[in-house]
């Protein structure tokens, strides 16, 4: 296995987790802004408030996003071990 296959897979690796973190992320990041914005306008300081519409939220995005996700990660998978017999015979 050369330096190069190694570092291909790992920038595919690091691609593909981001591209799965990237629904859910932005999910919660839109939400804690918008409910940061509520907070701040109408003055009310409430842990809960923070935390449920966000966790919400990220399970509808979790749901919505889901197969999406799945089948990204198995062509990935599939990807890695069809490469198995190439990595091994070091070409």
């Amino acid at each position: 296995m050369t330096p190069e296959a190694v570092l291909d897979i790992g920038l595919e690796g690091l691609t593909i987790a981001a591209k799965l973190a990237a629904p859910l992320l932005v999910t919660a990041l839109v939400v804690g802004f918008a409910i940061s914005l509520l907070q701040s306008i109408t003055q009310i300081q409430e842990v809960t408030l923070s935390f449920v519409p966000k966790a919400i939220a990220v399970g509808i995005a979790l749901l919505i996003a889901g197969n999406w996700m799945i089948a990204e990660a198995i062509a990935f998978t599939h990807t890695m071990f069809d490469r198995i017999p190439q990595l091994l015979s070091g070409g």
